[in-house]
């Protein structure tokens, strides 16, 4: 359990990026490094957490953790790779943003943002050569490429998502030694699929909470950012007007946008960004409230994800299906070669040197197979000495 928590503490405190380096940094350490789970699942694992409300890079680490140790791993896996983020944001709110405005942190962190390009990149190439296989698959993955890059739309990254699913079920087979057999009272049987107590869950603090929410602050804090993060779809970027909503007039605008500026510089979620928010909100007791909302925000993806989560490893074996989800798969790395354009790209590389930094990394990982943490290292040096250099 111990390893468990360390290997995603550490992750929470180099991820930059967003969710698509995210996805880069986990499928690195726990697919290639230490093999805690094949390609496939890992695939499986990505594409089930685009078709839930919630933080998608969260999700995955969720069910990695899950996969590995059950739900107490779950719980380990959510907790190492966010606590890094929550504290950071306590503490840059605390001091009104004072790294932030230092020229060397900006560096090192632009550093890091120019190794998640290498990471990210890294990941397609890997992810497109296992899951991109045939012609179909080719196509699903360059189509949900280019439809997100043409109109990045949320409604449209789950349409092209559905539509991928629809056209591996009817195209595409199944490897036969990746089905099992599901007898036909298995599948009709939904007992036997979803995992209810998690849903039950969902829905009382869903529609529950907010009836006592009048009578004690906290809890109005909590049903709100509960709200928010059920109805997130697509990352961190979507929960901003959400909470600009909840927020109102509670919080400045100059405020606002301040923290929503030390959310893309610290490592980890973009949802913790409601850390900074409920510090804001409950001044009284400002750890509390930033602990509260993180925890409000995060957990309506978490018990949807664990309603489905084994009915969504039963589905990924069963004849036609699985063809599904392998065509999802095929998605998902167009959706990431998206993503890896914007905004993993173009807010990280900006000028020569940025590219030239981004040729080496690839060189370093591809060729000498450098350990992910010697090339965190070198790029938190390269990006601190070009700071001290005023070079950006």
């Amino acid at each position: 359990m111990w390893e468990l928590f360390k290997t995603f503490f550490v992750l929470g405190c180099i991820s930059f990026g967003g969710p698509a380096a995210h996805i880069g940094y986990f499928r690195a350490t726990f697919v290639d490094k230490l093999a805690w789970l094949n390609d496939k699942e890992y695939a499986n694992f990505v594409a089930l957490s685009q078709f839930l409300p919630g933080p998608g890079s969260s999700q995955v680490g969720f069910a990695i953790g899950y996969h590995r140790s059950g739900l107490l791993g779950a719980f380990l896996a959510f907790l190492g790779f966010t606590l890094p983020s929550v504290i950071l944001m306590i503490l840059l709110v605390a001091s009104a943003g004072y790294l932030t405005e230092n020229s060397v942190f900006q560096s090192i962190v632009h550093g890091l943002k120019l190794l998640a390009v290498v990471v990210v990149f890294d990941a397609i190439l890997v992810m497109y050569k296992n899951f991109c296989t045939d012609k179909i698959r080719i196509f699903l993955c360059l189509f949900t490429a280019c439809v997100l890059l043409i109109w990045p739309s949320l409604s449209l990254q789950v349409s092209v998502i559905i539509f991928a699913a629809v056209v591996g079920f009817f195209l595409l087979k199944s490897d036969p030694s990746e089905v099992d057999e599901v007898t036909s009272e298995q599948i009709v049987n939904p007992l036997n699929l979803i995992n209810y107590t998690p849903l039950v869950f969902f829905f009382l603090l869903l529609l529950w909470i907010p009836f006592l929410s009048a009578e004690f602050v906290v809890v109005q804090l909590f049903s709100d950012f509960f709200q928010a993060g059920s109805l997130v779809f697509g990352g961190g970027h979507v929960v901003l007007p959400l909470l600009q909503n909840i927020v109102g007039s509670q919080v400045g605008a100059e405020q606002f946008l301040s923290g929503y500026a030390i959310a893309q510089v610290v490592p980890g979620p973009m949802f913790t960004f409601a850390t900074y928010i409920g510090y804001l909100l409950l001044p009284t007791q400002p750890i509390v409230g930033a602990l509260v909302a993180t925890f409000a925000v995060f957990l309506p993806g978490f018990l949807l994800l664990l309603s489905c989560l084994k009915h969504w490893n039963s589905l990924s074996k069963i004849a036609g299906l699985s063809a599904s989800i392998s065509a999802v798969n095929a998605a998902v790395v167009g959706l990431l070669i998206s993503a890896f354009y914007m905004p993993v790209f173009t807010e990280s590389v900006f000028n020569g040197l940025d590219m030239a930094m981004v040729f080496i990394g690839i060189y370093l990982l591809k060729c000498f197979k450098l350990p992910i943490m010697l090339l965190i290292t070198l790029f938190t040096v390269a990006g601190a000495l070009l700071g001290f250099a005023n070079i950006y």
